[in-house]
């Protein structure tokens, strides 16, 4: 007699939760560590809890709204997947034609007393819901070719615009994570492989259409040719982690901070992590995104369905490429690119956005497959 599968509700994956809400107080106490002697000493601030305020109302914020979407089934989003694309195209039309230009890029606009919102934290997600939706709904279709292409022309679409507002760090997420989705899909390793190998040159022709592109890249393979100018600041990274030893130099002590590391609190703040607390803090941090990753990637593997699994698979992947991408650069592994570390860089919309995607992830994990 065949055996049939009986699906049931069952608790949210405790051990995600746990890494998720450590990540988050890790994130905010380092925010404030990295960001007080710069505000306190900024005569239009004179606050050194300014950024660490604004970071934990956007933290309790979207710890609430991920505890409410934990609680929502995952397949109602589905219905409302087109609307959240259409949101997030107007978004990004009016960081181009309204958004304000600060040092030389176009990425958030301006919503009154609520601060800022940066669409492109929208569009990583809003891909994956889209990739999900219609890969599930392809089917075997998938494995061919010209699938393949239609998503992927839809993601490049996104990634484009985004691209516009100079940030090709998150349009190079986007690109990723839709690769990763569309090979998780059913597509096969071949056109994956041709995929790859076509985007890397272009790739490169948007490296270098800009000037300051290009220097990153020669800063990367030599940055102490140019130590007070191109190659400055990650050089000051390797200050503060080298400074920091085993054990850090303790919590709030950091000397990089102290206008050596331009905005310590934003992209480069696993390098105070690493000066204050050492190595130990750092492969602590790591080894709670590992530890994310494995989660998400086990959750993916025991979803209900192929929309589960996409969704889970896409919003690990956004997470588990910016951690990888912001800690290789920071450690002078790759060129100087623009991608928070999720849950702890500073940012408002980076972090709202992470944790309703983490609702999202939670909420499948508590409809795992049973036999």
């Amino acid at each position: 007699m065949k055996k049939t599968k009986l699906l049931k509700k069952v608790e949210v994956d405790f051990t995600l939760f746990i890494v998720i809400l450590a990540i988050l107080v890790i994130g905010v106490i380092m925010v404030y560590s990295a960001s007080s002697y710069s505000a306190l000493n900024n005569p239009a601030i004179h606050d050194d809890m300014y950024y660490f305020k604004k970071q934990l109302i956007a933290a309790f914020l979207g710890l609430f709204l991920m505890l409410v979407i934990e609680k929502i089934d995952y397949h109602k989003i589905k219905k409302y997947t087109n609307i959240i694309l259409i949101i997030t195209f107007v978004l990004l039309i009016l960081v181009v034609l309204i958004g304000p230009s600060i040092n030389g890029a176009k990425r958030w606009i301006n919503v009154g007393p609520l601060g800022q919102l940066q669409p492109s934290e929208i569009a990583k997600y809003a891909i994956v819901l889209l990739l999900a939706k219609g890969i599930e709904k392809t089917g075997e279709r998938i494995k061919k070719f010209s699938t393949v292409i239609v998503y992927l022309f839809v993601a490049a679409f996104f990634a484009g615009m985004v691209y516009i507002e100079k940030n090709l760090s998150i349009a190079s997420v986007i690109m990723i994570v839709s690769i990763i989705i569309i090979y998780v899909g059913g597509a096969k390793w071949q056109y994956i492989a041709a995929l790859i190998g076509s985007l890397l040159p272009i790739g490169l022709v948007f490296i270098y259409a800009e000037a300051y592109r290009i220097n990153r890249l020669m800063t990367f393979l030599n940055p102490w040719q140019d130590p007070k100018g191109k190659g400055y600041q990650i050089i000051q990274s390797f200050y503060a982690l080298g400074s920091g030893g085993i054990l850090g130099l303790g919590f709030g002590q950091s000397r990089q901070k102290c206008y050596y590391i331009p905005e310590p609190h934003n992209d480069f703040i696993f390098a105070i992590i690493g000066e204050e607390l050492g190595l130990i803090g750092c492969v602590f941090i790591i080894i709670l995104f590992l530890i994310m990753i494995q989660r998400g990637i086990s959750i993916a593997m025991n979803a209900k369905d192929t929309y589960g699994t996409l969704l889970a698979v896409g919003i690990t992947s956004v997470i588990a490429i910016q951690a990888i991408i912001n800690i290789a650069v920071v450690t002078g592994s790759m060129p100087v690119t623009g991608v928070p570390l999720p849950f702890i860089s500073y940012g408002g919309s980076s972090l709202l956005f992470n944790l309703m995607a983490m609702g999202i992830l939670l909420n499948i994990s508590s409809q795992k497959e049973r036999k």
